[in-house]
């Protein structure tokens, strides 16, 4: 790849659009061609960044209540350490960096959702549950994943603007190209890192504005619970331009019926009473709550029921790709000793690990899961340990593609929301074989700790697939090293839990935040103890998903938007808006061309620089290092933030458009 250094690298044109009958997409990196990948240094480098990653994700997710994206700042850290180093062949080594330190985001996320919860209700749990977990939750994500890559990467071609994958393969690429791409990604990633840095740690501005800042917003959000918010931030804004209008309007529509019709509805209905829906202990009147907390407590359960329906209605549609898949595994296993495997002919590009030691994993993966679950001090007896498997199995090769689509479409994993029905799921499941109190309270998070770092596992995995798609590495090898990858950050992840437990402690004064398992644990404590689930609403949310399916809509997308806040989804509008603007301003085809893809590096830069001075500003929030302007943003961030985003939807817009062929 010397040859290619200080030449302007990019995609190929039909990178992000649908092929023509005949037409095949042609990586940077050239199937028939050997490039390096796996080595010692890419190897050790991505092993590096998963230890440093992990515990930084752990320690701000859980102190600050922040999670963020390791892929891009690892990508940015890559591309920088392996331009320092002059190694040749540097694309595709970076490639294999970032697939292996992107563990430490998924296993994380996976972790902290469920793991501290233990702690919180009260209990112990010990370093070999949180790693065993984490690691088998992990495996299990990366196993049931494969089969499903060439029909996410490969055979939906240009069908889901992948927002995430899309930022970090730029990254990739201007950085070892250079030239204009590189530049353009440099002064967006500074404009949209300041930006976000400056709303993040200064507050000069509001990060969310609201329709409440009038008078009348106000009286209109306390008297009828009718309320709009968006983000100002522009990362926000540059994954909805890669996410595009359509994607986006569909996911808004899903926000709009939650907070103009539902939530209003909800108060218009039940306003005066108490509505306690899982027994947790609810003691204010719907009318008394704001339009947020009626949004927690009931509407997005709405959400999480079309979320759960529209994944089971893609999995029946998707019954052809399984159907393949076993098929392709059983053909396998039929073949006959020195048999050509079916694999030997395919292009290095397209080579997946061998259907016949992805099935072997599978089965020890389970094995393994039985055996933690029954001999691992997670239940009492045999029984429920098959139950907890089951339950694992099912729920994570359902929802495993569920996963993958919402990465695919909007950059962002429902992991909270699938693992909230994953426990109740559960709760449920144990207390009918007896399982109950502190026993099953226990059992159930470390079964939802598995399922939720499988679905966190596979949703992360889909990215690291895609960009290598676009770029030419070998699938096999990112799925190979990626076991390696999970492991020790599953095992840095529990250590670094247990020693936070012992110096902060998860409740109490000072203790760590844990928002994502404080409320898992809420969900959990009253389902264990004659609580119920919230099954009015799963249902309607079922209902709206299976009729948005009959029309023709994207139920997942339309139920995405019903469960992420509003303040998240409108921006998405913003920035579909502005992709469908500067691409359509001119008669000239390739002309359009041009400026999207200048929008999309501009966009990726705001991805980016979001994403790197987001970690800069947690880790100040951790120092206790605090120059937020509180006085000041409470008077005036709401009314200002209009400028500054208005400016930064301006810089987009003028940005792209200056653009030549």
């Amino acid at each position: 790849m010397e040859e290619n250094k200080n030449r302007n690298l990019s995609l190929p044109e039909n990178a992000h659009r649908v092929l023509k009958e005949g037409e095949t997409y042609e990586p940077i990196l050239k199937a028939d061609q050997p490039h390096p990948e796996v080595t010692p240094y890419s190897v050790g480098m991505g092993l590096l960044m998963v230890i440093i990653f992990s515990a930084a994700a752990a320690y701000l997710g859980l102190k600050v209540g922040q999670v963020f994206e390791a892929a891009i700042p690892i990508a940015i850290i890559a591309v920088g350490v392996t331009g320092a180093l002059k190694l040749k062949g540097g694309l595709g080594q970076n490639v294999i960096i970032q697939s292996i330190g992107a563990c430490s985001g998924v296993i994380v996320a996976g972790a902290i959702f469920t793991l501290p919860a233990i702690y919180i209700l009260g209990l112990d749990v010990s370093f070999w549950h949180m790693f065993f977990s984490s690691l088998l939750g992990g495996v299990l994500g990366i196993l049931f994943l494969i089969p499903f890559r060439k029909y996410f990467v490969k055979e939906m071609h240009g069908q889901y603007p992948f927002p995430e994958a899309t930022a970090t393969t730029q990254v990739l690429i201007s950085g070892e190209s250079g030239g204009k791409s590189a530049k353009t990604l440099l002064v967006s990633g500074l404009i949209g890192g300041l930006y976000d840095f400056i709303v993040a740690t200064f507050g000069a501005w509001s990060e969310t504005l609201s329709t409440t800042v009038t008078h009348v917003g106000q009286v209109v959000a306390d008297k009828a619970k009718l309320v709009l918010k968006l983000n100002t931030g522009a990362a926000v804004l540059g994954l909805g331009y890669i996410v595009g209008l359509k994607y986006a309007f569909v996911i808004c529509c899903g926000s709009f019926l939650v907070w103009l019709v539902i939530i209003p509805l909800l108060n218009l209905i039940w306003g005066g009473q108490i509505i306690d829906l899982m027994g947790s202990g609810i003691v204010q009147t719907v009318r008394d709550m704001s339009a947020d907390q009626i949004f927690k407590e009931y509407a997005r359960h709405i959400g999480i029921g079309g979320i759960a329906t529209a994944g089971i209605i893609g999995i029946i549609k998707s019954a052809g790709v399984i159907k393949s898949a076993v098929g392709l595994a059983a053909s396998e296993f039929k073949k006959k000793p020195g048999q050509n495997a079916v694999s030997e002919n395919v292009a290095r590009t397209d080579k997946d690990i061998s259907m016949k030691a992805l099935v072997f994993g599978i089965v020890v993966a389970l094995l393994a899961v039985f055996a933690f679950f029954g001999f691992g001090g997670v239940v009492d007896n045999i029984w429920q340990a098959i139950i907890g498997l089951l339950i694992v199995a099912v729920i994570a090769f359902l929802f495993t593609t569920v996963a993958a689509n919402a990465i695919a479409i909007v950059g962002t994993n429902p992991v909270s929301g699938m693992t909230i029905m994953t426990l109740i799921i559960t709760a449920l499941v144990l207390v009918a074989v007896g399982l109950k109190g502190n026993t099953g309270m226990v059992a159930a998070m470390v079964i939802g700790g598995v399922v939720c770092t499988a679905l966190s596992m596979a949703g992360g995995f889909i990215t690291d697939l895609k960009i290598g798609y676009w770029i030419g590495t070998t699938p096999a090898k990112q799925e190979t090293w990626k076991f390696l990858g999970t492991l020790v950050a599953a095992a840095t992840v529990g250590g670094v839990m247990m020693i936070l437990n012992k110096t902060y402690g998860f409740v109490g004064d000072n203790a760590l935040v844990a928002p994502q398992a404080n409320a898992m644990a809420a969900v959990i404590q009253p389902m264990m103890n004659g609580g119920h689930a919230p099954w009015l609403l799963y249902g309607i949310g079922a209902v709206i998903a299976i009729i948005l399916n009959f029309c023709g809509v994207p139920a997942l997308a339309f139920c995405l938007g019903m469960f992420i806040p509003i303040d998240l989804n409108l921006p998405l509008l913003v920035g579909g808006a502005i992709a469908w603007f500067v691409s359509t301003r001119s008669k000239d085809k390739a002309l359009n061309t041009a400026r999207f893809d200048k929008g999309t590096l501009i966009a990726s830069g705001f991805i980016a620089g979001g994403a790197l001075m987001g970690v800069v500003s947690a880790i100040l929030k951790f120092a206790d290092v605090d120059w937020f302007l509180y006085g000041w943003n409470a008077s005036y961030g709401e009314a200002i933030a209009i400028v500054p985003f208005a400016l930064l939807v301006v810089y987009m817009i003028y940005a792209s458009m200056k653009t030549d062929k």
